[in-house]
């Protein structure tokens, strides 16, 4: 059980059957009247936010989000599948699953897969990839401003953004958080 005056960030609960994440919290002793705790909640599921009054005293119960690294395989277009390392079980899942960052992901990388009570709600893709440029516009002699950057396509589809002086071929780092260009590899 967790209790409302007991909230810290990061700690996640049921609420009406939703999942529920504190992001902020604040404890709050007016002059009159009864102490509250103020706090801004994310519902892990659909990722909403939402501002919430508890009275200290409230209670709920605890929600455990399971994390497990594994495999990307293959898609088959309408699946994404992936392999438990230790058990080498395959689990297919759906594209809405995934993450608007798994377009940074290419076959046999490692992925954390997030699930509550067995259901799968999201698919986390490594924060830092290495991946090769297919294609890159060619940078122009004389065009070196400071920050100058181009479009560059990487062998998995995205197009990110890279220094002038980046060309095809080359493998470089992103951050799949932003999708930014890191250094090269």
């Amino acid at each position: 059980m967790v209790v409302a005056g007991d909230f810290k960030n990061g700690i996640t609960f049921d609420m009406d059957g939703q999942v529920m994440q504190v992001i902020e919290f604040q404890h709050v002793k007016p002059g009159k009247g009864a102490a509250f705790v103020r706090t801004k909640l994310r519902n892990v599921i659909t990722g909403s936010v939402i501002e919430k009054t508890f009275s200290p005293t409230d209670k709920y119960e605890d929600a455990r989000i399971d994390r497990k690294d594994m495999q990307y395989l293959y898609s088959d277009g309408e699946l994404y599948y992936f392999m438990d390392m230790e058990s080498f079980e395959q689990i297919p899942l759906n594209e809405d699953k995934l993450s608007d960052n798994f377009k940074f992901v290419k076959e046999e990388m490692i992925c954390t897969i997030k699930s509550y009570k067995g259901n799968v709600f999201s698919v986390e893709p490594p924060m830092f990839v290495e991946l090769d440029i297919i294609d890159a516009e060619p940078g122009v002699k004389g065009d070196t401003a400071t920050g100058t950057t181009k479009n560059a396509t990487l062998e998995t589809g995205a197009v990110i953004r890279v220094p002038l002086f980046i060309n095809q071929g080359e493998r470089v780092r992103v951050d799949t958080r932003t999708g930014e260009y890191l250094e090269r590899a």
